[in-house]
């Protein structure tokens, strides 16, 4: 499903269509569950949205966590990164992301983005330093054309009022089948105990 795709979902469900929503039961897990939005679940696949900023410690640490969790459930779950950044950080990190997903590299561009600032102390703000890793990543000078005209700033302008329509204070934060909110604090603030309530919440989600 699409950035736009997604965010007018959010905001159906944020004004209370039922559109999509499937009978939700009692789910095991530690989650705030989101008023204005629904429960959806299609009995096949449950969706996971991920916020999460580039500039971002705990979600450069969570991303080792990932592939656990998808590997738990082998095509059982839609993942869908949605990049915000906070303060003073830059949205050309996320439209980055957003150009390389539309080629189908986006989770190269996502590890290279965290490589870059955590492992390289890089200025992802820069659009050089950007326009280095797409060159690595061998996306071209169409790369740089769309970063520097601003190809993705509706995209990750669409993020940011995704964040706030599903009311995200901390990265990285999961919404899990629509309206379960699973964040860091809700979970201890561990990687490790993030990932597991989220195995917990979609293992109980898929018995149903």
């Amino acid at each position: 499903m699409g950035l736009k795709k997604l965010f007018v979902l959010a905001c159906i469900l944020l004004f209370g269509v039922p559109a999509y929503a499937a009978q939700e039961k009692m789910i095991e897990g530690s989650y705030e569950k989101l008023p204005g939005h629904e429960f959806v679940y299609d009995g096949k696949q449950v969706e996971i949205i991920e916020f999460l900023s580039f500039y971002c410690g705990h979600c450069y640490r969570f991303e080792t966590s990932i592939p656990i969790i998808r590997g738990t459930f082998p095509r059982k779950t839609k993942w869908k990164t949605i990049p915000i950044y906070w303060g003073n950080g830059s949205p050309k990190p996320g439209e980055a992301y957003f150009i390389a997903e539309e080629k189908g590299r986006g989770e190269e561009m996502k590890k290279a983005l965290f490589d870059a600032v955590f492992s390289g102390k890089r200025d992802i703000g820069n659009i050089e330093v950007l326009e280095e890793i797409g060159m690595k990543l061998g996306l071209g000078f169409d790369f740089s054309r769309k970063l520097r005209s601003g190809y993705k700033a509706k995209n990750t302008g669409e993020a940011i009022l995704m964040s706030k329509a599903y009311g995200i204070e901390e990265t990285p934060t999961l919404i899990i089948a629509g309206n379960l909110k699973v964040t860091p604090h809700g979970s201890g603030s561990s990687m490790d105990d993030l990932r597991n309530n989220a195995i917990t919440i979609i293992k109980s989600i898929l018995k149903e």
